[in-house]
């Protein structure tokens, strides 16, 4: 009952890359579980800092219920100077709790965890919206260790796709990430512009570090044309008002500066919404393919939940969580 486990992240990242389809299929069911109501998902708080205007910590508190019956609260840094150095911009720890007492029973690196699941989550929208797992041409706009991921979801998912075409304001990243998506077996491409990358693309991943919008010029997507909008801030509202637009979770997705909340704020309605990720699993809501197609997963904390307490149940098979002997210094009231 008091054990408390830590899980680190060689050993998440090993476990992470063993079970990328049992990790999609974690992350549908999570979705159709907050969608039923069985979840407590609270707004992400944001600890901010006033010299640095760019980074951020995140906490995410959150219970699912369902299989899961866990609680627990992800806490990930986003320190988008780190990339310079060539150190990740995310960092993250995932605690989580027993959902019959309270006690916290494990803590993971969630670095990994929180990119599996983002990728998880895009790959299953992009399904979803393309309507299968076949695209000729796939844009990555931004390459870093989510888009990375992505890609790697992309392929774990079944996906045949003709070319990635990568696009990154820093060469030398872009051609990375296309080194890396050619060595693994598939076809990739650097793309000198945003324009030339997203031209006769079926898909659109944005996984950038923008903090306001750049794709503001209406047109700039295709009738039909699949966008996950993965980092949220890069696509302006007069394009989220004329596309069709699938959110995870609305009253989440509409804060924090997103694309979809910038358009509330200036056209004052919602009436572009078509509704959620899991209403489009369910088939409760449909969509044409006269206007372009946009996911905006703000990411829930459930979703890390539900990948967190797969990965340490996975560890504690395998033997790579570490145990840690009295964590709980009293374990009665009286003894």
């Amino acid at each position: 009952m008091f054990e408390f486990d830590v899980v680190g992240g060689v050993a998440v990242r090993r476990i992470v890359a063993e079970s990328r389809k049992e990790i999609s299929a974690i992350v549908r069911q999570a979705y159709l579980t907050h969608h039923q109501g069985d979840s407590v998902n609270p707004n992400s708080y944001f600890l901010r800092f006033p010299e640095r205007p760019n980074s951020r910590i995140i906490a995410l508190p959150a219970f699912l219920g369902g299989d899961c019956q866990v609680a627990g609260l992800k806490w990930i840094g986003s320190f988008p100077d780190n990339i310079a150095n060539n150190v990740p911009r995310a960092s993250a720890v995932l605690l989580l709790n027993d959902y019959a007492t309270g006690y916290p029973f494990a803590c993971l690196e969630a670095s990994q965890i929180s990119a599996a699941r983002t990728a998880a989550s895009a790959v299953l929208g992009a399904k979803e919206l393309l309507g299968g797992r076949r695209a000729e041409r796939i844009a990555v706009i931004g390459a870093g260790i989510i888009a990375r991921n992505i890609v790697e979801f992309f392929t774990a998912d079944g996906w045949t796709v003709g070319t990635f075409a990568v696009h990154d304001r820093a060469p030398e990243y872009g051609a990375a990430l296309v080194r890396h998506i050619n060595a693994t077996g598939g076809q990739a491409e650097s793309v000198d512009s945003l324009t030339e990358a997203v031209a006769g693309a079926d898909v659109v991943v944005f996984a950038t570090t923008a903090g306001e919008p750049y794709v503001t010029e209406p047109g700039s997507f295709a009738a039909g044309q699949v966008v996950l909008n993965v980092s949220l801030r890069d696509i302006g509202p007069e394009i989220i008002a004329e596309s069709y637009n699938v959110l995870d979770d609305v009253e989440h997705c509409l804060t924090a500066g997103t694309s979809p909340h910038l358009a509330v704020q200036r056209y004052g309605h919602q009436d572009f919404i078509d509704g959620t990720l899991a209403q489009l699993i369910r088939g409760e809501i449909t969509l044409g393919d006269d206007k372009p197609k946009i996911f905006s997963p703000f990411g829930l904390g459930v979703l890390d939940l539900a990948v967190g307490a797969h990965i340490h149940s996975q560890a504690l098979e395998q033997g790579t969580a570490h145990r840690v002997p009295d964590f709980f210094g009293e374990t009665e009231r009286w003894n």
